[in-house]
C-alpha cells in the first residue's frame, strides 16, 4: 500500500488529501471546508463524506481522520472547539456508517506528532514528545516510531494551573509578555516534562514554531528541542500514515 487519504478536523477548518505513504507527500490538491458553525456532529460527518467522495478513492484504499479530542476505542471522551454533543460519542461508528467503509480514527495532536517523527525533524529512537504551543498545548509521545496516545500533557498541573493556562501561545499574547518573559514559563514547563519522562527529544509545533528562534535559544534543557516542519499538512500526513497501519523506521542518529 503506497497511498492513504488523511482527514483532519479542527474547530475552524476540515482539510483532507491523499497522501504518498513513502514520502509524506500530498499527491492529490488539499481540499478545504469551513467547520460548520457550532461543530455538531451531523454537520462534520456531512462535509466529511463529501471531501473524500471528491477525491474519489476506493474503499481499498486506508483512510485516517483525526479529530479535536481524546478519542478511546473510537469515543471522543472530549471536545475542543466542536459541539459538545461529541463528548462520549461513538465517533469513529458515526463516520464509518456514513463513509460506508472503515477507517482510523486518532487525536490531532497525536496524527500531527506522529507524522512528525515519520516524515518531519523527530525520527529518533527511544521517546520523543511533540508538544504544539497555540491555543492551549497539545502533545503527542511517540516511543520508538510507536504512538502512545492520548496525553494530553498541556494539562499537566503544574504551579497549581493547568500548564496551557500559563505557557501556551494564547498566554503570552494575551497577557502580552516578551519572548524572554514566555521563555520562562517554557523552562519550567519543559523541565516538569523532562522529569517526568526523560525523553530523547522534543519537538516544537503550533503556528509560533514559525518564530522558533526568538524563543528556542532562551531555553536550557538537557534534551534536545527542536521545532517542527510540517506545519498544516501534518495532520493529514499523520492519520493517512496511521491508517496504513505503519510504524516508523528509526534512525540510530540524535536530531537536533
Amino acid at each position: 500500500m503506497t497511498r492513504a487519504i488523511g482527514v483532519d478536523i479542527g474547530g475552524t477548518g476540515i482539510k483532507a488529501a491523499s497522501v504518498d505513504l513513502e514520502t509524506g507527500e500530498l499527491v492529490s490538491e488539499r481540499l478545504k471546508v469551513a467547520t460548520p458553525e457550532g461543530g455538531s456532529p451531523g454537520a462534520i460527518v456531512r462535509e466529511v463524506v463529501e471531501l473524500v467522495e471528491q477525491l474519489e478513492a476506493d474503499h481499498a484504499t486506508p483512510l485516517g481522520v483525526c479529530f479535536p479530542a481524546v478519542v478511546v476505542h473510537g469515543r471522543t471522551m472530549s471536545a475542543a472547539n466542536v459541539s459538545h454533543e461529541w463528548i462520549g460519542l461513538e465517533a469513529e461508528r458515526l463516520f464509518e456508517d456514513h463513509l460506508g467503509r472503515d477507517i482510523h480514527f486518532v487525536n490531532d495532536a497525536d496524527a500531527a506528532g506522529f507524522a512528525e517523527v515519520k516524515y518531519g525533524v523527530a525520527n529518533h529512537p527511544g521517546l520523543v514528545i511533540v508538544t504544539t504551543l497555540g491555543t492551549g498545548i497539545g502533545s503527542a509521545m511517540i516511543y520508538n516510531g510507536v504512538l502512545v496516545p492520548n496525553s494530553e500533557l498541556g494539562h499537566l498541573e503544574l504551579d497549581g494551573h493547568d500548564a496551557e493556562k500559563r505557557a501556551s501561545n494564547r498566554a503570552r499574547e494575551s497577557e502580552g509578555l516578551s519572548w524572554e518573559e514566555w521563555a520562562v514559563r517554557l523552562q519550567r514547563y519543559y523541565d516538569h516534562l523532562e522529569m517526568l519522562f526523560s525523553p530523547e527529544l522534543f519537538v516544537v509545533g503550533g503556528g509560533v514554531s514559525k518564530q522558533a528562534e526568538e524563543f528556542l535559544p532562551l531555553l536550557n534543557l538537557r534534551t534536545p528541542i527542536v521545532a517542527a516542519s510540517l506545519r498544516n499538512n501534518a495532520g493529514i500526513m499523520g492519520s493517512a500514515a496511521l491508517a496504513a497501519g505503519w510504524t516508523v523506521p528509526l534512525s540510530s542518529g540524535r536530531t537536533g
